[in-house]
């Protein structure tokens, strides 16, 4: 188990809110959605596991595999329309 790393931080009000400010080491980049649990006296704040980041979706689309040739199709035939 890895050694876990603890902060000491406030609560304030933020509206009607109670809001907890993430010290720079915990911090998150501005705008990720997160998930808020709670079991029993313990809190878990963490990145939401299908929310990715612009950054996180180019990591992964660079990691897929290349193809070794790109596939050729038929031309797109568009049928008359008349009025559109």
């Amino acid at each position: 188990m890895d050694a876990m790393n603890i902060a000491t931080t406030r609560t304030f009000r933020s509206g009607d809110s109670v809001a907890v400010k993430l010290p720079k080491e915990f911090a998150f980049e501005e705008g990720v959605e997160v998930e808020i649990a709670q079991e029993g006296g313990r809190l878990t704040i963490r990145r939401r596991r299908d929310a990715m980041t612009g950054r996180d979706l180019v990591e992964a689309l660079e990691k897929l595999p290349k193809p070794s040739c790109i596939q050729e199709r038929e031309p797109i035939e568009f049928p008359e329309r008349p009025g559109l």
